[in-house]
């Protein structure tokens, strides 16, 4: 087997692990992690030959991207607290925690090499969390904070990363540089970030094809990751600025095509790099194990010292702050997420799995000094990081399910059917207003009026057929039925048209371009 075949074996168990882990009640992103290990077991599989820098620029910037797109800037501005407590004052607190435990246990092991290994396992991976929580259906307070941990926290371990090698390859640490280079990188990245999505906005409408439109953003969070770190900013938070500036102005509320190609493509580039990048971890424990021959007792024992400190720090500064957090927002009249119980913020702890960055930053550790000596340790913290990663990744992925179930933590099912209900009444309501202003400059016949009046109330129905229940209730079950029997004939009156439009592409001289067409029209009118 070589490379190539092994990239598309990844690919293929990237597809096949998310119906496998629904079935199964486990995230993807951990089956394609055991799938990485069973296929490094195997003599056949050649080892992973990818350079260590360039693991961050081509996994982060689509799967920061995709995760920005299930999320909103108002949430973030909402959740500020929590997530900073998270996101930047628990990476300083466990990479300082980290630092000591592991200069303490490990011989030879400098201080500026010790904070680089605290820092780089010290962020939660985004697209694990964000996956865990997806599939466990925990309450949606929980999932706002942990997918806005997972995509600020990052921004932190990886600066302090840089700064940690820095010190460690040339002997020297300032922290005033420190702290400059730390405002600096998030400046520019903030200025690149808006700044190319202003750009690549502009660039939308005059591209106007659904199919350009959704290619180029495919382009923009390489672009903006490349282009804020060639100016030393912070490329994650240049890729998570752009992304929320686009979700928010990218795309017009009438550009159906685009709104519906753009899920589409998303969903597929999510699903095969967040399972291509797992499997490269998995992969990777092979070459790291082979490290700690002869050595295995005092590696095992480091590892085991330096995820206890990891596992145990995040539950220590989750219990005090979730109660300070509960706190303050009593105090105010505030939209904020937080954990209103003991229990949920148990799962929280329990979800801090490591990933994709941690794997990165580790391999990216360089070889020598400036001296030209070898870098001091790598090879220990190397196989350190991976026993991180495989312990929260694997340990705490396999057991997530089960202690949520354990607990009863599960989202409320009510208050989100509510509030389905009232946006869906919103739409009808909008399009009731819209008709009556139509109405007042244009005169439409009787039965037109009432056919559109019909109308504009399926549109709530079709969103949230409970809404019936909210309006006009003395004919809600008569109504509901007759649109649900109309709803089903409609549906097989499109599936018969789609039968014989893709029965005249297989015939003599039938125009392929021509059908594929007229086969898309039919698709997006199937989907209002």
């Amino acid at each position: 087997m070589d490379q190539l075949a092994l990239l598309f074996a990844l690919l293929l168990g990237a597809v096949l692990s998310v119906p496998l882990g629904d079935r199964l009640g486990l995230p993807s992103p951990v089956l394609m992690t055991l799938l990485g290990i069973v296929l490094a077991l195997i003599r056949a599989v050649p080892n992973v030959d990818i350079q260590p820098d360039l693991i961050l620029p081509l996994v982060l910037p689509p799967l920061l991207y995709a995760a920005v797109h299930r999320t909103s800037w108002r949430q973030f501005a909402a959740n500020r607290r929590p997530i900073f407590l998270l996101a930047v004052a628990l990476v300083f607190v466990t990479t300082a925690a980290v630092a000591f435990v592991a200069n303490a246990v490990v011989p030879g092991l400098p201080i500026a090499a010790a904070v680089a290994l605290g820092a780089l396992v010290a962020p939660p991976d985004p697209v694990a969390a964000t996956a865990v929580a997806g599939q466990l259906g925990l309450p949606r307070r929980m999932v706002s904070i942990l997918e806005g941990e997972g995509l600020f926290n990052d921004v932190t371990a990886i600066v302090l990363y840089h700064v940690a090698i820095a010190a460690a390859v040339s002997g020297s640490f300032s922290f005033s540089e420190a702290a400059f280079t730390l405002v600096l990188s998030a400046v520019v990245a903030i200025a690149v970030g808006f700044g190319l999505a202003w750009a690549a906005n502009k660039l939308m409408d005059y591209l106007g094809d659904a199919t350009l439109q959704v290619g180029l953003t495919l382009l923009v969070p390489y672009a903006s990751y490349v282009l804020a770190e060639e100016l030393h900013g912070s490329g994650v938070l240049a890729v998570v600025t752009t992304a929320m500036f686009m979700v928010e102005h990218a795309f017009d509320a009438d550009d159906v095509m685009t709104r519906l190609t753009g899920r589409a493509f998303w969903d597929v580039v999510d699903t095969l790099v967040t399972g291509v990048a797992f499997g490269l971890i998995g992969l990777e424990v092979h070459n790291v194990v082979r490290t700690a021959e002869g050595h295995w007792a005092e590696m095992l024992g480091w590892s085991g010292a330096v995820v206890a400190v990891v596992i145990v720090v995040r539950l220590l500064w989750l219990l005090p702050m979730t109660w300070v957090t509960q706190r303050l927002h009593a105090r105010r009249d505030v939209d904020e997420d937080i954990p209103v119980s003991w229990r949920e913020t148990v799962v929280m702890w329990w979800s801090g799995m490591r990933g994709v960055a941690s794997v990165a930053l580790a391999l990216a550790i360089p070889l020598t000094m400036d001296d030209g000596s070898p870098f001091p340790a790598r090879d220990e913290i190397v196989f350190i990081a991976f026993g991180v990663i495989m312990a929260t990744l694997v340990l705490q992925g396999l057991s997530l399910p089960w202690l949520v179930r354990k607990l009863k933590v599960k989202a409320d099912t009510e208050a989100e059917q509510s509030y389905e209900r009232d946006i869906a009444l919103r739409a009808a309501k909008a399009a009731k207003r819209r008709l009556k202003e139509i109405e007042e400059v244009e005169e439409l016949p009787e039965e037109v009026q009432e056919q559109l009046l019909r109308r504009a109330y399926d549109i709530g129905l079709r969103i949230n057929p409970e809404l019936g229940a909210e309006e006009r209730r003395e004919a809600q079950t008569k109504r509901l039925a007759r649109v649900k029997r109309i709803r089903h004939i409609q549906n097989e009156m499109m599936s018969a048209a789609r039968h014989e439009v893709l029965a005249a592409r297989s015939e003599p001289g039938a125009d392929p371009e021509i059908v594929d067409r007229i086969l898309r029209q039919l698709d997006v009118r199937s989907m209002r």
